[in-house]
Parts: C-alpha cells; sequence; structure tokens
C-alpha cells in the first residue's frame, strides 16, 4: 500500500512539474487595449490622449479661389497688375490646406494649452519684362525657384509655400508664441469679408509673435498687456531719401526711396480693454511703435538718425443679435496711427501703389496714380519724420436662411506726410529736371477707399461656396504729368504719363471645407 501511495504522489508531482514548465511557455495575457475616449471638458472634437489627461483636437481646412484682376492678397494696385498690360494676370488661383492641432491639460494653475495652425499652398506667380523682350517667371511665395528664362522649374510648379500661422502656448492668462496681435478686432482683417487686401485698422491674420497678459475682471470685461516682435508684421517703409534708389523710373512704380530700417531695439507694446457680452463687444487698442533706422548711407561712419517712438489707438465694436435676422452682425472698428502705418494699412495690403490707366491729356501715353504708405521719412543729416494716418472699416452680415447669408462691407483710410517729409519727397523730385517738369503740384498724402459685397452659400455643413466683389479707388494728391525712362519689369516705355486718381475692381470666388 505504501508503495501504491509512494507512485501516486510521485506520479503527481511529475504531472505539476511537466505542467508548470508547459505554463511557463505559454505566452502571458496582453492588457486591455486602452481605447481613445471622447474629452468633453473643452467642446466637441477634443479626445483624451491614449495613456495622459492631455485632451487633443485636429482640424483644418481646404480652400480653392480663383481672384480676378487681383492676386489673391490685394487689387490691382501695383507692378505688374497695376500695369494693366500684357504682363498682368487676368486671374490668379490658389489652392490651401490649412491643419491645426489644439491641445489642452487641466492644473492646478488652470489649462495649460497649446495650438499650432500651418498651411501648405500653391498659388499663380508672374511674368515680368526683362527689358529686352524676354519674360521670367517669380512664383509666389513658393519654395523652389523658377529655371531659364521665361519658363518656372519643377520646383516652381510643384513647390507651394509653408506658412506658420499660430505656434503659442498658453498657461496662467499668459500667452507666448505666434498668433493674431491684441491689438487687432476679434475679427481681424473681415468685418464681412473674404477680400485680404482692406485697409482701414490692424491685421496680423498671419499671426505675429509675442508675449502676452490677459486678466478676466469678469462680466465679460479683460484687460492685456502684449509685448510683440514689429518686424516686418507691423512696419511699413521708414524712407530714407538720400538713399540713392529714389529715380524717376522708381517713382513711377510708386516708390520714394529705399527703405531704411535697422535691427530690433524694442517690441511694440500694447494694451487693450475688452468687453465682450451678449449684446456684442467694444475693444479699445493703444500700441506704442519703435522706429530704429539704420545709416544715412552705406557704412557706419554715415551717420543716422534718432530712434522715434511711434503709436497708434484703434476701437472696434460689434453688435449681435440685430432684428434683421438671426445670427446678423454688425462690425466697426476706427484707427489713428503716428509713425505706426501698418496699424492702419495692415500687414496684408501693399505700400507702394503705381495704378496705371487712361488719358485725355495730349501727348501723354498713360496715366498713373502713385502713392507709398511709410512709417517715416529721413535724408541725411535730419531726423525721422513720422506719417499720420486715419481710417476705418465695416461690415454688416445678414442671414437670408440657413443656407446662404451676404454681407456689406467698406473701408477708408488716409495717409498724410508732415511738411518735413513731403518737402524732402518733392525736393528729391524736383532734382529729376525733364522727368518731373510736368508736375504742378507735389503731394504725397493719398486716401484709399473701397466697397464691397459678398455672397455665400453653405449647402452642407463645413462646406461653403462664396463670391466677394470689391471696389477700390486711389485717391493720390501729385498733379501734372511725370515722364520717367522705362521701366522694364512691367514693360512701360519711357513717356509723358499724366497723375491722376485710379479706380479699379477685382473679384474672388471661393470654395472651403472646413473639418
Amino acid at each position: 500500500m505504501k508503495m501504491v501511495k509512494s507512485l501516486i504522489l510521485g506520479s503527481a508531482a511529475g504531472l505539476i512539474a511537466v505542467s508548470g514548465a508547459q505554463a511557463a511557455d505559454l505566452p502571458v495575457k496582453a492588457k486591455a487595449v486602452e481605447y481613445v475616449r471622447i474629452c468633453s471638458l473643452y467642446g466637441a472634437g477634443f479626445y483624451y490622449i491614449p495613456g495622459t489627461d492631455t485632451c487633443i483636437k485636429l482640424g483644418g481646412y481646404l480652400r480653392v479661389e480663383t481672384a480676378f484682376n487681383a492676386s489673391v492678397y490685394n487689387g490691382a494696385y501695383s507692378a505688374q497688375l497695376g500695369a494693366q498690360n500684357r504682363l498682368s494676370n487676368y486671374f490668379t488661383t490658389r489652392s490651401r490646406q490649412d491643419l491645426n492641432i489644439d491641445t489642452r491639460t487641466a492644473t492646478e494653475y488652470g489649462v495649460v494649452r497649446t495650438y499650432f495652425d500651418a498651411t501648405f499652398s500653391w498659388t499663380t506667380g508672374t511674368y515680368a519684362g526683362t527689358g529686352a523682350g524676354g519674360t521670367f517667371y517669380s512664383a509666389a511665395a513658393q519654395s523652389g525657384g523658377f529655371g531659364g528664362v521665361g519658363n518656372p522649374s519643377d520646383g516652381g510648379i510643384a513647390g507651394g509655400s509653408l506658412g506658420v500661422y499660430h505656434a503659442f502656448i498658453q498657461f496662467a492668462g499668459f500667452t507666448m508664441g505666434k498668433t493674431i496681435s491684441q491689438f487687432d478686432a476679434p475679427w481681424v482683417n473681415y468685418p464681412a469679408n473674404n477680400f485680404d487686401g482692406l485697409v482701414g485698422g490692424s491685421g496680423q491674420v498671419t499671426g505675429v509673435n509675442q508675449f502676452t497678459y490677459t486678466a478676466q475682471f469678469g462680466n465679460g470685461v479683460s484687460g492685456t498687456i502684449s509685448l510683440q516682435d514689429p518686424t516686418a508684421h507691423t512696419q511699413s517703409n521708414l524712407i530714407n531719401a538720400s538713399a540713392g534708389l529714389f529715380t524717376g523710373p522708381g517713382f513711377a512704380g510708386g516708390s520714394y526711396g529705399a527703405s531704411g530700417f535697422g535691427g530690433t531695439r524694442a517690441p511694440d507694446i500694447i494694451g487693450v480693454l475688452k468687453v465682450d457680452q451678449a449684446w456684442g463687444l467694444f475693444q479699445l487698442s493703444a500700441v506704442a511703435h519703435n522706429n530704429h533706422a539704420a545709416y544715412y548711407g552705406g557704412t557706419e561712419v554715415t551717420g543716422h538718425p534718432s530712434d522715434v517712438w511711434g503709436w497708434a489707438v484703434q476701437g472696434a465694436l460689434q453688435i449681435k443679435n440685430l432684428p434683421t435676422g438671426a445670427g446678423d452682425t454688425l462690425n466697426l472698428q476706427a484707427v489713428y496711427t503716428d509713425g505706426a502705418t501698418r496699424y492702419n494699412l495692415q500687414s496684408l495690403v501693399g505700400q507702394n501703389f503705381a495704378m496705371y490707366g487712361g488719358t485725355g491729356v495730349p501727348g501723354a501715353y498713360q496715366s498713373v496714380g502713385l502713392a507709398a504708405a511709410a512709417d517715416g521719412i529721413y535724408a541725411a543729416g535730419t531726423g525721422i519724420d513720422t506719417v499720420q494716418t486715419w481710417g476705418f472699416r465695416g461690415g454688416y452680415n445678414h442671414n437670408w436662411d440657413p443656407y446662404w447669408s451676404t454681407g456689406l462691407y467698406g473701408a477708408y483710410a488716409a495717409v498724410n506726410y508732415k511738411a518735413a517729409g513731403a518737402a524732402l519727397i518733392c525736393g528729391a523730385l524736383g532734382g529729376f529736371g525733364a522727368v518731373t517738369a510736368g508736375v504742378t503740384t507735389c503731394n504725397p498724402d493719398f486716401n484709399i477707399a473701397q466697397a464691397g459685397i459678398i455672397t455665400r452659400w453653405t449647402p452642407v455643413k463645413g462646406l461653403t461656396f462664396s463670391a466677394d466683389v470689391t471696389w477700390t479707388r486711389l485717391d493720390q494728391k501729385h498733379a501734372g504729368t511725370i515722364a520717367p525712362g522705362a521701366v522694364a519689369g512691367t514693360a512701360k516705355p519711357a513717356a509723358v504719363y499724366e497723375l491722376r486718381d485710379q479706380n479699379t475692381v477685382s473679384a474672388l470666388i471661393r470654395a472651403q471645407r472646413n473639418f
């Protein structure tokens, strides 16, 4: 019996040992997959990043558009478009993909947010004259250049361009990085329009680097202090009238000379007070803008003017829930600047104008409207004389039904040179002899008036088709005639041109799918 029991126990022990060895060879059961969970804390479209308490949202749009008698940014104001000849594009096309990434994490200090938005675009370029019967292609801010004279390369055709519009961190009331200027109205450049080149107010729609703090006071009232990088975004021209580039043909192209900005010295200092409530919004913005020139001449020993601070102030008003219809809005803003012109003629508005047209003056070849915006102007031995501007713009949006809407909009900007700055320009003109002998009135001041209408159709959610028509008038103050030399890039001949106001009409057709 003992022998039988020993045999059974030994066999059991052997089986246990074998089964244990087999179990060790089997794969361990995998952990359950953590599926993506919806994050409802920050609105629709957010999801938790697996394994974290951070929520993320992906979005963007795809846009296809065609502009007629315009670039996709501006009307026929200068260069080949302003020339109104065989070098002018009758239409310009652009295709764009926008992608954005929004992340948010709740912390004991409040929400930490990052936001990134980039665009990938391809836009029609232009052909410019060589002065000898040929032309060359210039890609419209595309990556990749162009090949031989007259022919774009594969890089220019397929390259396209990349734009970084937003890249910022928000934490405990601070915003650090690139985004829309705090000075801007909430609708930026677009009170009721798609047209990019509306004057009459600030607009940094492509973003600008900044360090900003916003305090919320309750009941929709907030205050903001912001330090903003001025480079290119909020700099117009800083004209050096002694730079040697102010020539007769240059004047005929809408230029008063070389722009002479130096390196950065101080950020733009912005303060904003905002009231945002159910009835609408009111915003008051102010900015101090430093104008820092390089040198009078080509080297350090030629000297330089002292820095001059410019400034601007802007008021914006939005009225919601109008009695004309559900969702209708009225957007209005007005601005005054002194030495900070880009806060009126915003970042997508050209700063030089050379618009050609017909003439009734005997012996004249054509007429031309000439103007140049600037923060200030100086010459060897002088200080910077700032340029003053004022302007306004507004738009009314009406919803006919859930699918159709129409916007009416308008804008106006006046640019005024002070006596010292005007004397530098007109004194230089007087030195061109026969080129400017026919100028009876030299006055660099000018005004721009704009009006337009847009209609939108949204057949399904997220897909909108629109048609936008814009009229622009350049009211320039020069009078008489000029007789400049030939301008190669626009193929304008050496001839007599009447100095006269000009008008232009452009259209923009767009299809856009938001997601």
